[in-house]
């Protein structure tokens, strides 16, 4: 990866400024309520569930500079965090159906954090209209360059409990050191943090043995020699790590990543959602987002909202029968 690359990951990408939405209304134009008429009516908001600064937020704000652009309104991005963004998903729930809210998802929200809260409190897919698939972000489970650990073996080898960082309760971090530990036979306990800058931290510090978070959170320090990559839970390898394993080749069924959505409030009128799927497509084509995403090193996941919900409801299925299979609690009534 070049410098060039380097100095621009995980910059905010330009924002379209708030005022542009003024002189559309104080024109009248695209001012019709949401029961008809033109559409968008003035600014559409993009949620995002996790705090500023954070790999769902540089999405939520690339695609939103980018949908406004063929919007032709503004589409100002609001952070609610909280409850691995189901706080964010319920906001989205009570605004009125009419395609001027819309939010970026995380499929851990609906496939595994229901597998560690209360069934009233899941979030479930079918919930929302789902507009447009955009990437997935794989996991990495590095340790401290200095610890020697280096390797699957090395792990089952140290002879104690080891002590993994997660980035939050029912993630997808979470789930893969889970699996990963209970099939190679590790003693472990589980240490949660609030996302995956601290989980770093924690590594880098030695207050825990090994964490896994996304790739773009720790491909600094694994350049810079601090942190060591030992395999990455994607189903083949990352071409931004190519010299690093995935669970699968070292013999361990552990494939999980991070994907996203974006999504309306249920009962959006097709029209509008086909509309906003329109921006969005829009936006994917330009060379800008293809650099934000070579830049955050995510891969494209571009698909359609009908088989967004096939594939995370079938991965929802499929982690529930996991971690019966291996008794793994993830930290919540079921």
């Amino acid at each position: 990866m070049t410098s060039k690359s380097l100095a621009r990951r995980r910059v905010l990408p330009p924002l379209l400024a708030a005022a542009l939405s003024l002189p559309l209304a104080a024109c009248g134009g695209n001012l019709s309520s949401s029961g008809g008429g033109d559409f968008p009516s003035g600014p559409v908001t993009m949620l995002v569930g996790q705090s500023p600064g954070g790999s769902t937020d540089l999405i939520g704000r690339a695609l939103a500079d980018g949908a406004a652009d063929d919007l032709g309104v503004a589409m100002p991005v609001v952070n609610t965090p909280g409850a691995n963004g189901a706080l964010a998903a319920k906001e989205l729930s009570g605004k009125q159906p009419d395609g001027q809210h819309v939010l970026v998802l995380n499929a851990s929200l609906t496939s595994i954090t229901p597998l560690a809260v209360a069934p009233e409190e899941a979030v479930d897919i079918d919930d929302f209209e789902v507009i447009t698939g955009v990437s997935r972000d794989d996991y990495v489970l590095v340790a401290n360059a200095a610890s020697g650990l280096r390797s699957v073996p090395d792990l089952v080898g140290a002879g104690r409990d080891l002590k993994f960082a997660t980035t939050g309760v029912g993630t997808g971090s979470q789930l893969s050191q889970e699996l990963l530990f209970k099939q190679a036979g590790i003693a472990g306990t589980a240490v949660p943090f609030d996302g995956g800058s601290p989980a770093v931290t924690a590594v880098l510090g030695n207050q825990v043995d090994v964490a896994a978070v996304q790739l773009g959170e720790a491909i600094g320090q694994i350049e810079a020699g601090q942190l060591t990559p030992i395999v990455t839970f994607s189903a083949q390898r990352s071409r931004y790590l190519p010299g690093t394993p995935t669970a699968v080749e070292q013999g361990y069924d552990v494939r999980v990543s991070q994907f996203r959505a974006v999504v309306a409030p249920k009962g959006t009128p097709p029209d509008r959602i086909d509309r906003l799927r329109k921006a969005f497509q829009a936006t994917f084509a330009t060379e800008r987002y293809r650099e934000f995403n070579e830049d955050n090193l995510l891969a494209p996941h571009e698909i359609d909202g009908a088989q967004v919900v096939r594939e995370w409801t079938s991965s929802l299925e499929s982690y529930r029968a996991m971690t019966q299979q291996y008794g793994i609690d993830l930290g919540g009534p079921k």
